[in-house]
């Protein structure tokens, strides 16, 4: 007998993979985590982790898109909101990398994360950039000092700092490219 799962219990079950996978491409690395590994962490069988995702790369690509891509709306929203550009910048970085940071951190292979990504699936990495880039630009109004701002974002990460060391960085450099009001004012 074959039990048909509502949508809402198909939205379930990917998002208890996603959450596991994260959690094991995290900890273990793309090329140590098997689909055991990633089945046990759910709690599934592997015949429905093959039944929901077709391989292990999928399954990286799935992860990178819903923990990462799905910030893109509210980082546009944050770029294109009322308020000092400073805010602004700040508002979009939280959302893109200091957030997504704040979970990595700590993680024995986060720093593999990005890069597996973007051999794994260059179009996700590339969207991603191309939002933060559309959203630098749209606060800064120039697409050079866009470019160079996510060029240093990216240096900040260099280190693995810890999550508010990461931030004040972030802030630093977000002041260097739009001053704070209280700066401005000055």
């Amino acid at each position: 007998m074959v039990i048909k799962l509502t949508e809402a219990e198909l939205a379930a079950r990917k998002e208890k993979i996603l959450q596991a996978a994260r959690w094991c491409f995290l900890n273990f690395g793309f090329a140590k985590t098997s689909l055991d590994d990633i089945a046990k962490r759910a709690n599934i069988s592997r015949t429905l982790l093959y039944k929901t995702y077709k391989d292990k790369e999928d399954i990286f690509s799935a992860v990178f898109a819903h923990w990462l891509v799905a910030t893109q709306p509210a980082a546009r929203a944050a770029a294109a909101s009322p308020g000092a550009a400073y805010t602004r910048l700040m508002n979009v970085c939280r959302v893109m990398a200091i957030e997504p940071w704040r979970e990595m951190v700590g993680a024995p292979m986060a720093s593999e994360f990005y890069d597996a990504c973007e051999r794994l699936d260059p179009e996700i990495a590339a969207q991603h950039h191309g939002v933060a880039r559309e959203c630098a630009t749209m606060i800064l109004g120039d697409e050079a000092a866009a470019e160079v701002f996510l060029l240093a974002l990216d240096g900040l990460f260099a280190d693995d700092p810890s999550a508010e060391l990461f931030e004040q960085r972030v802030a630093l450099l977000a002041a260097r490219f739009a001053p704070p009001e209280e700066i401005e004012r000055k």
